[in-house]
């Protein structure tokens, strides 16, 4: 059978959810994916604060007025939200969705709280956890920023204890020791995710009703 329907064609692209604690270098390894694996999108945010200099509305974030940012609210348009230092920031849920059909992959990098928002109205995602290989290492991440007092240290990790106890919430679990490791195992993730029979299962159906 030589048709095109008899194809298989890139399927819809799949979400990858990667968070985990303040300080475990979510930032430094979706920045390292990125050049990696450049066809990965990265979730573009909305935001209501003010566009700094250089930055691009579509590119940077998408920046909209706060009765903007209220109707997407109002209307169910973004996966996730917050309100920090009296602005919106959200991921928009038809930027993501319009990205998948394209049958490309699109990475979001979010804070644990978030990440359960968007699981609740897309549990299709693939949701990663990143971990720090240890506590110590991680406090003395947040140290070396060199920015926060000790009270403030104190309260992050706290609240990042509370944090990875959620992992139960996720499908994968990465340990963050060396930044070139955990990106070749979110890329291996992300190839068994493309592999799984539910995704596959589909076309081959129509493969065999086509033969019928």
């Amino acid at each position: 059978m030589t048709s095109n329907t008899n194809t298989l064609e890139r399927e819809r692209g799949i979400l990858i959810v990667l968070s985990g604690p303040s300080g475990v270098g979510k930032g430094t390894v979706c920045a390292a994916l990125r050049k990696i694996s450049p066809d990965i999108v990265y979730s573009v945010s909305a935001t209501t604060r003010s566009p700094r200099q250089g930055e691009v509305d579509g590119v940077n974030y998408f920046f909209k007025t706060r009765e903007q940012f209220q109707q997407l609210i109002d209307t169910d348009e973004v996966l996730e939200w917050a309100e920090y230092v009296d602005n919106f920031y959200g991921t928009p849920r038809r930027f993501v969705e319009e990205t998948l059909r394209s049958g490309k992959d699109v990475i979001l990098e979010i804070e644990v709280q978030g990440a359960l928002q968007v699981k609740q109205k897309f549990s299709e995602g693939v949701f990663i956890f990143l971990l720090p290989p240890s506590l110590d290492e991680l406090e003395n991440r947040i140290v070396t920023r060199g920015t926060e007092t000790d009270e403030v240290i104190r309260s992050r990790m706290s609240v990042a204890i509370d944090e990875i106890r959620l992992m139960e919430h996720y499908d994968y679990a990465i340990v963050n020791d060396h930044v070139e490791t955990a990106c070749a195992k979110i890329q291996a993730i992300l190839a068994a995710e493309h592999c799984k029979k539910e995704r596959m299962y589909p076309k081959i159906v129509q493969w065999m009703d086509e033969v019928n």
